[in-house]
């Protein structure tokens, strides 16, 4: 049996609510429901039990060596250029989210994925567009320019399996939490 697999930060309740009022304003925007809320970290892809299981290990070892640290969420930006295909609220500039992001990219690499492609570019998506006018998602963006939420604790990671639904958002199940240690 394979999982589909990333690795994400949950978001506290309070910041997830403030998301979810944002919500608004964008026709042919499919708005992420609040479970979908998150940011990810690593993305793995689709992998068997066994690299599972190795997965499982090294990213406990990357959170017994991470501390607790602050994070807020700041702006507001979109994916595609002219055609956009999606919306995200961004995370302000953080060099231990940066290290712990790192942390996972080395646990995939340990494990024996290959390197992630692209660079980390840390986000919350909280939108997928369908034909969306790029005036509205420039709009929107403008709206959320000065966007922020106040900091809250980063103290666990998980790491979260995917299944995709056919009329439906996909469906995020927690596999596993690493509380942070360090």
């Amino acid at each position: 049996m394979s999982l589909r697999l990333f690795a994400a930060l949950n978001l506290p309740d309070g910041i997830a609510a403030r998301l979810t009022a944002l919500m608004k304003g964008v026709p042919g925007a499919k708005w992420r429901p609040r479970e979908n809320l998150h940011l990810t970290l690593r993305f793995f892809g689709e992998v068997a039990e066994p690299l599972a299981d190795e997965i499982d290990a090294e990213l406990a070892a990357v959170a017994e060596k991470t501390a607790p640290f602050a994070l807020h969420l700041k702006g507001a930006g979109s994916f595609g250029g002219a055609d956009p295909h999606a919306l995200w609220i961004g995370v302000e500039p953080s060099p231990a989210l940066s290290k712990l992001a790192a942390g996972c990219e080395r646990a995939a690499r340990r494990a024996g994925l290959k390197p992630e492609a692209r660079a980390f570019a840390p986000h919350v998506t909280i939108a997928y567009l369908s034909g969306a006018p790029l005036e509205s998602v420039l709009a929107f963006q403008s709206r959320l320019g000065l966007f922020e939420t106040p900091p809250f604790e980063v103290d666990r990671i998980g790491i979260y399996a995917s299944f995709t639904r056919k009329s439906a958002p996909s469906l995020y199940r927690l596999e596993a939490e690493y509380p942070l240690r360090g």
